[in-house]
């Protein structure tokens, strides 16, 4: 068990007992109430009296600023010891992070969830380690449901058919599908994969936007949604997430895909909430889509084994219960997911968690992907305006992937 903590001591690495780790970490708090600073501060705490002669100086920052704040670090010869952020892979193309067996004792590598740590991974290597993950499933207003005699959707032509019952009754939007700026590459990964398809070949690991199934799910979103006048008054191309679910939450919206999250507010604004895994065509869709956020460690401090420590210990099943507890959110490892799984206090992430294991991510590994996730951000809501082609649509953003591939 101490094999990779022995081979890591050597360097200034702290065994002197004179290291300050610097951490940062994003905020997923919405306010100082719940501010995630709160959770560091005290886990800070807590391992720096289990472990005297190493300080942790924790800087909690916004999502909205927090990857640019730590790239701006590490351009400037200043990066943390540790972050925990949305992306990861830029930085292994510039060997600045340590990989996983450099930091963390076996036991902690071989808890993480498999499909979790593959996503970390550059060339089988893991540099990226899974912090929390999420799941997303169908979401359903069940007030909206049982007033048009509607049950759960199963199928693509049952939310279609329950999307027509929904706009009869005088539902504002029937079918909110966010394909703006903000979050437009999730939604269509899930549709993606509810087709079929995907953003990448399994096979190679090649991007694959422009297949037959791509195509294909986006005709029929073009032509049986939007064209039947099904998603509202607002042009998916122009809706963001964050708008759909506050219309949601409002009681607008009949169905939508969520993340626990919206589960949590919707139940505060007094909307009682079905939730299904997204149907596939034919039944149920083949993986739900999945969602992790990431901490790594940065070289350039020369800090290796005391950052190894203080992830040994973020990962100890009670802090990351305690933090995904919080913030409504899953445990990335066997051993926290078990025991979240028995404990009643969870039971409303159930749903949540039994799509975990099959759930797909996007392909975070690919360096190329933020290049090729903006692409889809810009572009893809123009795949379901009327008289537009979606193979069209696809393509153009196929050949950005080439193009953003072939860059790196």
């Amino acid at each position: 068990m101490g094999m990779t903590m022995a081979l890591a001591g050597c360097g200034a690495t702290g065994s002197s007992g004179d290291v300050t780790l610097k951490l940062v970490a994003a905020d997923y708090g919405t306010g100082p109430a719940n501010s995630s600073e709160k959770y560091w501060s005290a886990l800070a705490k807590d391992f720096e009296t289990r472990n005297p002669g190493i300080k942790v100086d924790v800087d909690v920052r916004s999502w909205k600023t927090v990857d640019a704040d730590v790239a701006s670090m590490v351009k400037r010869g200043e990066a943390p010891d540790i972050a925990q952020i949305g992306a990861y892979a830029d930085y292994v193309k510039q060997d600045a992070l340590y990989s996983a067996d450099e930091l963390l004792n076996i036991p902690t590598q071989a808890n993480f969830l498999t499909q979790l740590s593959d996503a970390g991974k550059v060339n089988r290597i893991q540099y990226g380690l899974p912090f929390v993950a999420s799941t997303r499933l169908l979401f359903y207003n069940e007030k909206l449901f049982d007033e048009a005699g509607l049950s759960a959707p199963k199928t693509w032509a049952d939310i279609e058919s329950d999307a027509k019952a929904l706009k009869a009754e005088g539902v504002t939007t029937p079918f909110a599908l966010p394909l703006g700026s903000e979050e437009a590459q999730a939604e269509t990964m899930m549709w993606l994969l509810s087709g079929g398809g995907g953003y990448t070949e399994t096979a190679d690991d090649s991007y694959s936007i422009d297949s037959a199934q791509n195509v294909e799910t986006f005709k029929w979103l073009q032509k049986n949604l939007v064209g039947d006048g099904l998603t509202g008054p607002v042009a998916p191309g122009k809706l963001d997430r964050a708008a759909a679910f506050t219309a949601f939450n409002a009681g607008k919206v009949g169905m939508l895909n969520g993340h626990p999250t919206l589960m949590q507010e919707a139940e505060k604004a007094g909307v009682k909430v079905g939730m299904v895994p997204l149907p596939g065509i034919n039944g149920k869709s083949k993986s739900s889509m999945g969602v992790a956020d990431w901490m790594m460690a940065f070289k350039q401090p020369g800090h290796r084994e005391a950052a190894g420590k203080f992830l040994d210990f973020v990962f100890s099943d009670k802090n990351v219960l305690d933090f995904v507890g919080q913030y409504d959110l899953l445990p990335v490892t066997y051993s926290a997911n078990d025991a979240m799984a028995k404990d009643p206090r969870y039971a409303d992430l159930s749903k949540f968690q039994d799509a975990l294991p099959t759930s797909q991510l996007p392909p975070v590994g690919k360096t190329s992907w933020a290049k090729v996730s903006e692409s889809i951000k810009k572009n893809i809501g123009k795949a379901v305006e009327p008289g537009v082609n979606p193979s069209t649509v696809l393509g153009a953003i196929a050949r950005d992937a080439v193009t953003a591939e072939a860059a790196e």
